[in-house]
C-alpha cells in the first residue's frame, strides 16, 4: 500500500519500488494541498476507474497501477484487490484529475487534511494520533 505524507503545503504519495515499476513512474506523486478539491472513501475502488491504462498495469480484481487516460482527464491509480481506498479529486493539477489509492489510512488522510500540520512531511497516520 502507498504511504501518504502530508505537510503544510503538499500531499506526497510515496511509491514502493514495486509500485514504481508497475505504474511506470520514476518519482513519487506530489500534490499541492490547494489543488485537492475533495477526498472520498470507498470500499470498491474498481468502480471509480475510467479510461484505459496508459502506461499502467490492470489485472481485474487483483490490481491496477499507473496512469488511466480518459476524456475526463488523467487519473493516477494504485488499487490492490478489494480493499478500502480513497479517491482524491484534484483541480488545476499539472498532471492528474484524480488519485485512486488503496490505503488503510483513508480516514486518517481526511482528518489530517483538516488540521494545521508541520512544515516537515509526516505520515498521515502519525499526524492524527
Amino acid at each position: 500500500m502507498v504511504t501518504l505524507l502530508l505537510d503544510s503545503t503538499q500531499l506526497e504519495v510515496v511509491l514502493s519500488p514495486t509500485e514504481r515499476a508497475m505504474s511506470f513512474r520514476k518519482r513519487n506523486i506530489v500534490v499541492p494541498r490547494d489543488t485537492i478539491e475533495r477526498v472520498q472513501l470507498t470500499d470498491d475502488a474498481w468502480t471509480w476507474l475510467r479510461g484505459v491504462p496508459n502506461p499502467g498495469v490492470n489485472v481485474p480484481v487483483v490490481g491496477a497501477m499507473g496512469t488511466w487516460k480518459s476524456a475526463g482527464g488523467n487519473d493516477f491509480v494504485i488499487i490492490r484487490g478489494r480493499k478500502p481506498s480513497v479517491v482524491v479529486d484534484l483541480q488545476r493539477h499539472d498532471e492528474f484529475e484524480r488519485l485512486i489509492l488503496t490505503t488503510k489510512h483513508g480516514i486518517a488522510l481526511l482528518k489530517a487534511l483538516r488540521l494545521d500540520v508541520a512544515a516537515e512531511p509526516e505520515d498521515v497516520a502519525d499526524i492524527v494520533d
